[in-house]
């Protein structure tokens, strides 16, 4: 789908090089040629084979509890979700890639009364921290039933909100690649990124020199960052996702952590945290909790077969929250790691991007700023 650049030595650097080619940093590379065209800007890939969180996005474009003890993540949750209809109409106008984008709302259900106590302690913070921006409801069992039914009789309520959507993770980045193509940027898939190189005016990268570097390689941005002088202190947590074949239209309405109908019409279950290191592979005890657990929301999705599964990481943060970093010690470099590639597109291709050439308003930059990594060292 994207055209290689030749390895030769270059006249002149690239304005950019971005170490990492998912949704995070094919995001920063759109919105930087969208907003100063006349860039050089490169993305170094790396294999298919590689540990890639992209793959096992779940495709929620999703604010409720993200931030909740952390109200600066919180804020900018909402406002990635409030950028995305705009988002999603320019990317499938220039990429003519429908990425199925949906904003009908999310729901999450609680199986218990404590579980929905905790839910409302944590939707009220959100609402706080936003100054009443995040809206929520809080359903008892009838009202949640009323939305969404067929729930099962352990379901005693869930929460409600309409600034949650999905999309298909998948076609996401397959348009974002287009067109960040169709705009002049150049992509250099299976490159291993050993070393980066500081020269006396930007860096080396694989043989590339750049005056800016931005690194986007999720786990591997903590190896990279230390080269960089940046802490970034990320460690894998193992999701798996199973797959039904296609159930009736309309079986399942709205985006949820635990489950969601695709627009092909299968049903997606995820919602599994593990602690495995790099061992990305599905296992069968996992994927029987978690089928037991979606059966206990909707019993009738027992009837549909499973086609497929596979397991992915995360990359997460000490609190879950995204990092944006910039190298006291080298000018020009920076460091993103964020799990939230999905919720947080347009406000990567956004304001993040306005953050990295520095053309961003007081109030945007203390907000992004808030999310450094000086919050763990205090």
């Amino acid at each position: 789908m994207l055209s290689l650049i030749p390895a030769y030595n270059q006249l002149e650097p690239y304005d950019w090089i971005i170490v990492g080619g998912g949704l995070v940093g094919a995001s920063i590379a759109y919105g930087l040629i969208q907003k100063q065209p006349q860039l050089r800007i490169l993305v170094l890939d790396g294999a298919d084979t590689d540990h890639r969180a992209s793959v096992g996005n779940f495709g929620l474009i999703w604010v409720q509890g993200k931030g909740h003890n952390f109200p600066a993540y919180a804020n900018w949750s909402l406002q990635g979700a409030d950028l995305w209809p705009q988002f999603a109409r320019q990317l499938i106008h220039e990429s003519q890639i429908d990425i199925a984008y949906q904003r009908q709302g999310g729901l999450e259900f609680a199986l218990s009364q404590q579980h929905l106590s905790v839910l409302s302690e944590e939707m009220a913070a959100m609402a706080h921290h936003t100054q009443g921006g995040f809206q929520y409801t809080l359903l008892d069992r009838d009202a949640a039933l009323a939305l969404q039914p067929g729930l099962g009789e352990s379901v005693v309520g869930a929460v409600y909100s309409p600034q949650d959507g999905q999309v298909n993770p998948l076609y996401l980045l397959s348009a974002l690649h287009k067109a960040n193509q169709l705009h002049g940027v150049e992509y250099q898939s299976r490159c291993t990124v050993e070393n980066i190189e500081v020269l006396t005016q930007g860096f080396n990268v694989a043989g590339f020199a750049a005056k800016q570097i931005v690194l986007c390689a999720g786990l591997d941005n903590q190896r990279l960052g230390k080269q960089l002088a940046m802490h970034l202190p990320v460690s894998p947590v193992k999701g798996q996702i199973l797959i039904t074949e296609r159930a009736a239209a309309g079986t399942f309405t709205y985006a949820s952590p635990q489950l969601r109908q695709t627009a092909e019409g299968t049903i997606q279950i995820g919602g599994s945290h593990e602690h495995t290191g790099l061992d990305d592979r599905s296992s069968l005890e996992v994927m029987q909790a978690i089928a037991d657990d979606v059966v206990a929301l909707m019993p009738e999705l027992a009837r549909l077969q499973l086609v497929r599964s596979w397991g992915a990481l995360r990359v997460m943060s000490p609190d879950g929250g995204p990092i944006y970093q910039h190298s006291d010690k080298y000018k020009g470099a920076f460091g993103v790691c964020c799990h939230s590639g999905v919720t947080l597109a347009a406000a990567h291709a956004g304001p993040l991007t306005n953050w990295l050439l520095n053309t961003l308003d007081r109030d945007q930059k203390i907000l992004i700023e808030a999310m450094n990594n000086d919050r763990f060292s205090v």
